[in-house]
């Protein structure tokens, strides 16, 4: 006898717009929309699926979020090619909901330390002369901002996403921008204290010698010590914050 599957294991079905959406989808992902190309207007697309407005226009604006179209006020969609960038920044709001959790900020510490670890390793162990040549520069910047708060914030970023580049994937560049954005109030904060400026060149200096001497163990130490380092000073700062207006 054959057994019937529990309840919970039935597919749900899809509600009328994330049809359409799949089987434009599905246009795209066979070629017949390429990227650049304009979809049929919101009327034939209507007559196409035998659907109303709303699904078209919610199917429509489900494919946005994916990064696979471009809608357009006044015209029609356009076909896009989806980017990790787009990828990551779709995943916004959610991550401003664990923000605010309480333990969300350290979560993202910690995919932060074990992320940048990573690449600081992967650095040391693959960067050419012209890698190294553009981590020097960037560190030559962060060292001239020390004292200006913003200009320092700024070349601390471009630091760490010199190291990024040296693994020459987008998805790796698109994630790094991704968590330095959702932990600016963390870069803020902690720079601010005193001496953190000096401290965070510091640090930047001894991960650029370890990847420069392609040691991958040392690098990576340097960069976990470093944001590690980062991560103590932050909830220092926030202590002090809620002690002073208790």
């Amino acid at each position: 006898m054959i057994s019937t599957p529990a309840s919970s294991e039935r597919i749900p079905r899809r509600r009328l717009y994330q049809e359409v959406a799949a089987r434009i989808e599905a246009l795209i992902q066979k070629g017949t929309y390429k990227p650049g190309d304009q979809l049929p207007s919101e009327r034939d697309l209507m007559k196409q699926f035998g659907v109303g407005r709303p699904a078209v226009r919610e199917a429509l604006f489900s494919l946005q979020k994916m990064g696979l179209v471009v809608v357009s006020q006044g015209d029609r969609a356009r076909v896009t090619k989806p980017s990790s960038e787009v990828l990551l920044g779709s995943l916004s709001g959610a991550v401003r909901q664990l923000l605010s959790a309480p333990d969300g900020v350290r979560q993202l510490q910690d995919a932060r330390l074990f992320f940048e670890a990573g690449l600081a390793r992967h650095a040391a162990l693959h960067a050419t002369a012209g890698d190294i040549a553009a981590l020097d520069a960037a560190l030559e910047s962060n060292r001239q901002a020390l004292g200006d708060m913003a200009q320092f914030e700024r070349t601390d970023v471009e630091f760490h996403h010199a190291i990024a580049r040296i693994a020459r994937n987008p998805i790796f560049e698109a994630m790094h921008q991704a968590l330095i954005g959702w932990l600016t109030e963390q870069r803020h904060i902690t720079l601010g204290a005193p001496r953190q400026q000096d401290f965070a060149f510091r640090a930047h200096q001894q991960i650029t010698a370890a990847i420069a001497a392609k040691n991958a163990d040392r690098a990576e130490r340097m960069m976990r010590d470093h944001l590690q380092h980062v991560a103590r000073i932050y909830w220092k700062q926030r202590a002090l914050e809620a002690e002073a207006t208790a």
